[in-house]
């Protein structure tokens, strides 16, 4: 991921201007490795070291929203919605 994609999932998902770590922004910017890494793999089909930092991304994408709904409930089922994610 490059410098202007990352700056552009922080601001689209940040809660206030300096907001670079919040459960939001951090789900954000695992969930966009994930998609680059999926992309990797699709004309990779052997790449096995990728698949299993995907695999690592995906399990720590899920514990990070396995947190955030601990948290706050609502905010959850409205950002994995928005996300595109299953509950």
């Amino acid at each position: 991921m490059d410098h202007s994609t990352k700056k552009g999932v922080i601001t689209k998902h940040a809660t206030h201007p300096k907001d670079t770590g919040s459960i939001k922004v951090q789900i954000a910017l695992v969930s966009q490795r994930i998609d680059d890494l999926a992309k990797h793999l699709e004309k990779h089909k052997k790449d096995n070291h990728s698949r299993r930092g995907l695999l690592m991304l995906v399990g720590k994408r899920r514990k990070l929203l396995n947190y955030y709904k601990t948290i706050d409930t609502k905010g959850y089922e409205s950002f994995a919605d928005e996300m595109g994610l299953r509950k």
